[in-house]
């Protein structure tokens, strides 16, 4: 039997559950998920491997309307995402109709790769508001796979699977077998300490945060690293820091937990803000964050 593999980018709007759904498919927490919109800001890779397969799942930022350049490159990663893929799987939930991102579906009824619709959080919809959902999604989107699943629970997410590895296509083991990501630790540190920044702190502040690792030191007994946080306004610095420092200290805390957890290694994780206004509209910075090449 002919070995089968691809890229199965996923795209859709913010908070559906696209993060959830690829940690799901790939049985690892590659991608940050809180309940807060735009969380995802990089394209993630997951890789899946199988008897006779191998899929390489992408997390996309969700789909949102441009409010300054770092929003420009995040939605470029979505584009990009629409024109390098071998299956699109697209995901959206039980609250949402397809007018919401009309651009996008008109993009995918031309596109000439298998679309795969995945309506997330039906474990919050009866069965007939299911069916409905399906229809409607069917006749907006003619030829795709409607599947309704839980991503957070699990619901059909391996029926969804198993349509995606009839749908790939015959190719060749892209990354070795033994791989999960194309990133590295540097990356997810960062990007454990940022979902941190979401799930502690209110309003503006984590939109405004941008983690970068300065230091990254192994020895035999433990991880060193050194982080700054960007923010953009002394008052954000503030709110991170908290009365007498409790604020970040907490941060550190917690987000050394995770990392350890990630590494599996003892961590000491030092913490620093720093004031850099405007960074999200600065080209300089957001090549050195990684949001432009």
């Amino acid at each position: 039997m002919a070995f089968r593999s691809g890229f199965v980018n996923i795209i859709g709007n913010t908070n559906v559950g696209k993060s959830t759904l690829l940690n799901r498919l790939t049985g690892e927490k590659l991608a940050i998920v809180t309940p807060k919109a735009q969380t995802t800001r990089h394209r993630i890779l997951g890789i899946l491997n199988g008897e006779g397969y191998q899929i390489i799942f992408t997390d996309t930022p969700g789909i949102i309307k441009p409010a300054y350049k770092l929003h420009h490159a995040m939605m470029r990663q979505v584009t990009t995402a629409l024109d390098d893929a071998d299956i699109i799987l697209y995901v959206t939930d039980v609250k949402e109709s397809g007018e919401k991102n009309e651009r996008y579906i008109k993009k995918l009824k031309t596109i000439n790769v298998p679309v795969m619709v995945a309506i997330n959080k039906s474990d919050l919809s009866s069965g007939a508001e299911a069916e409905k959902l399906e229809s409607a999604w069917k006749v907006l989107l003619p030829g795709a796979t409607v599947i309704s699943i839980s991503a957070l629970h699990g619901l059909h997410v391996d029926d969804l699977l198993q349509e995606v590895i009839r749908k790939l296509p015959e190719g060749p083991e892209y990354y070795p077998g033994d791989t999960l990501t194309d990133r590295n630790e540097r990356f997810f540190v960062t990007e454990i300490i940022r979902g941190r920044i979401f799930n502690q702190f209110e309003q503006e502040v984590p939109y405004s945060c941008e983690v970068r690792i300065e230091s990254y030191k192994e020895t035999d007994k433990l991880v060193h690293i050194d982080a700054i946080i960007h923010v953009m306004r002394e008052s954000q610095k503030g709110i991170l820091i908290g009365h007498k420092g409790a604020a970040l200290k907490k941060l550190g805390t917690d987000a050394r937990a995770d990392i350890e957890s990630f590494l599996g290694r003892k961590v000491y994780l030092g913490l620093q803000v720093k004031v850099t206004p405007e960074w999200r509209d600065d080209d300089r910075y957001l090549r050195k964050f990684g949001y432009l090449g």
